[in-house]
């Protein structure tokens, strides 16, 4: 058995040499804000969600970008708004964003 039901990375890479990164996005203040929402609606922890910070997902073009596990759905999206939607199609009810997937 997974310890997590999901596991999510967001990419928060922050490039020095002026190519476009996920930072870019302002990804470490929605990986933030996605712990701190996962957490207020109950669905963090042992045997459901982890939001993580990953480093380069190496997808930088389509940026920013998380991936979802198990099922290795890759996602973008452009503000907090999209992320609630993630949050609440596909970690809650099972159901993948299809608009965002990339």
């Amino acid at each position: 058995m997974r310890y997590f039901k999901n596991h999510v990375f967001f990419c928060c890479n922050q490039r020095q040499n002026g190519d476009a990164c996920c930072n870019d996005h302002g990804a470490n203040d929605v990986r933030d804000y996605a712990k701190k929402r996962v957490k207020e609606l109950g669905l963090s922890g042992e045997g459901k969600v982890r939001i993580n910070q990953a480093g380069c997902l190496d997808r930088c073009e389509e940026g920013p970008v998380i991936v979802v596990y198990p099922e290795e759905i890759w996602y973008t999206y452009v503000d907090k708004s999209d992320v609630d939607e993630i949050i609440d199609e596909h970690l809650t009810n099972g159901r993948v964003v299809e608009r965002l997937r990339i």
